[in-house]
């Protein structure tokens, strides 16, 4: 099981997001990715997709296409592809706004795959950072700054605390039907984010990789 990341770039604009492979990590370029990565200098070191975005497979050593009419996205198929080659931490780019907002839930949804498959994935754009927390807590170091906000992901989720923010919450339970969890924010201490059994999107502003753990306790 590999401790790197892999780093996996979608075909929606950047947002202002920029991946910084470190040695070891490896870099997908799902579809339209491709472009991006060439526009920014980082080389792939893999492409697939249908290419439908990008209108022509690459010149590129490693590719991989797939039909334009099947059930996953590109970047579902990058993960897939991810996941199944042992990495557990898995960078997204290139998945946050656009033109596409079926697409931003769908990348949303993909997320909560990851998550559901005892990996940590998080997906940078548009000024902020996404993830999704199953069973398990974020931490977040006294130089976090701005909003972060929680929302249920799927099923009630039980047992939810936050701590270190301008609203906490301890044992909570949260729904898909009201957005408790909205505009918290930082307060320049050490903060948590733990949901003892079910699923939560996490959002905050920034580009700093979650730091996951099986219990961040701050006590």
């Amino acid at each position: 099981m590999s401790q790197h990341t892999c780093h996996i770039i979608g075909a929606a604009p950047l947002g202002g997001a920029v991946p910084r492979p470190q040695p070891g990590d490896y870099v997908i370029a799902a579809d339209g990715g491709y472009a991006a990565l060439q526009a920014i200098g980082v080389a792939p070191d893999f492409v697939m997709g249908d290419f439908d975005s990008l209108g022509h497979a690459p010149a590129h050593p490693n590719v991989e296409t797939h039909p334009t009419m099947k059930d996953d996205t590109d970047m579902m198929l990058a993960v897939r592809w991810a996941l199944s080659h042992g990495y557990r931490r898995l960078a997204l780019y290139g998945g946050l706004g656009g033109a596409r907002l079926d697409h931003t839930l769908a990348n949303l949804q993909t997320l909560r795959y990851i998550a559901d498959h005892g990996a940590l994935g998080w997906l940078t754009g548009e000024g902020w950072v996404v993830t999704a927390v199953r069973n398990g807590a974020l931490r977040f170091g006294a130089q976090a700054r701005g909003f972060l906000s929680v929302f249920c992901s799927g099923d009630t989720a039980r047992g939810v605390t936050l701590r270190g923010l301008k609203y906490e919450l301890e044992d909570a339970a949260l729904t898909c039907g009201v957005p408790l969890g909205v505009s918290n924010e930082f307060l320049g201490k050490p903060a948590l984010v733990r949901v003892a059994d079910g699923c939560l999107f996490v959002l905050w502003q920034g580009e700093a990789a979650p730091e996951a753990a099986d219990d961040a306790g701050l006590d």
